[in-house]
């Protein structure tokens, strides 16, 4: 069974101009020891779906179901949920700095969750915050107990954060744009880092990013989404190697290549991301796609990712005419 299985999960927040449903039937399973990414641009639903899954939306209506290990995370009790959140599931947020309390110490910060899991005493939670944090690669753990955020560099605040999240032994990490802000040879190091902890503790990661280089260097699969939805999903170099869905193949047209014209242009995706107020009919990317047809039903009947299906499929009303 996998570690974590998420089953038609639909998130939809209440605003003054209407539903804004933000994931809209989401599925996916993710093994021990398996990276999956998750990849589309800003509001596609990424970090929607990464917070549903611990639990953390407060003003939004869950449905669908989002299993880790077995438990049912959909519709559970708050205190059963709060029982789970670093015990087996963990979240590395995107903006440590703002993520960390700027007035605690960070190793009170550490030792508060441990603590609260096991019922440690205060040396012991202590013992382990420093265990941690010298784990993930800080030096001198000891003596950075007592230090605060601020006087921590972008990339130690990271792995500050990895500490806490790995202090009490979860089974799947979260990791959201875990490398945003951070410089090319930092980057290199907090994924590093996750790969190594992930190989040491047989973590399932669930990885949010817009940057397709991170997946190609971090994740076994990856998932695209866009507008809500999923619309490809297969092992990552074979995503990358043949792209089935064209909002895949434009997102991968907008990067640079190394063996290409260093001259050429690179090709955007023409227009924007719909409103998730009132999407288009059919597929939710035939607007902007190149690559529709008139006789296809782009406009009036929107594709699924098949579910169960092969290991690299796409939801494609082109894709489905071809095979």
């Amino acid at each position: 069974m996998s570690l974590l299985e998420v089953r038609d999960l639909r998130v939809t927040f209440t605003t003054g101009r209407g539903a804004l449903r933000a994931v809209d039937g989401l599925s996916f399973t993710l093994d021990r020891g398996r990276t999956l990414s998750i990849v589309g641009e800003s509001g596609s639903g990424k970090s929607v779906s990464s917070l549903a899954i611990m639990g953390l939306h407060r003003d939004a209506a869950v449905e669908g179901s989002i299993e880790v290990d077995g438990v049912q995370v959909v519709g559970a009790p708050a205190d059963q949920v709060r029982r789970m959140r670093g015990r087996r599931m963990a979240m590395v947020f995107q903006d440590p700095l703002s993520s960390l309390h700027p007035a605690y110490a960070v190793g009170e910060q550490i030792a508060e969750a441990y603590r609260l899991h096991f019922g440690a005493g205060r040396r012991a939670a202590r013992l382990r915050a420093a265990e941690v944090l010298g784990e993930v690669g800080i030096p001198d753990p000891k003596r950075r107990l007592a230090e605060y955020p601020h006087q921590f560099s972008g990339g130690m605040r990271q792995r500050v954060m990895i500490a806490m999240a790995l202090a009490c032994e979860p089974e799947l990490l979260i990791a959201d744009e875990p490398t945003t802000a951070l410089d090319v040879t930092v980057q290199a190091q907090i994924l590093e880092l996750i790969a190594r902890v992930q190989q040491d503790h047989g973590l399932a990661v669930l990885m949010i990013t817009h940057d397709l280089g991170v997946v190609a260097r971090a994740a076994d699969e990856v998932l695209i989404m866009y507008a809500g939805a999923a619309v490809e999903h297969g092992p990552a170099l074979t995503v990358f190697a043949e792209p089935r869905h064209p909002y895949t193949r434009g997102l991968l047209n907008c990067l640079p290549r190394l063996d290409g014209d260093a001259e050429a242009a690179l090709i955007p995706i023409p227009g924007n991301p719909p409103s998730l107020l009132s999407p288009p009919d059919g597929c939710r990317f035939h607007p902007r796609c190149a690559e529709r047809q008139e006789r296809l039903p782009c406009a009036v009947s929107r594709p699924l990712l098949p579910q169960p299906g092969p290991a690299h499929r796409a939801a494609c009303h082109l894709l489905e005419e071809t095979r």
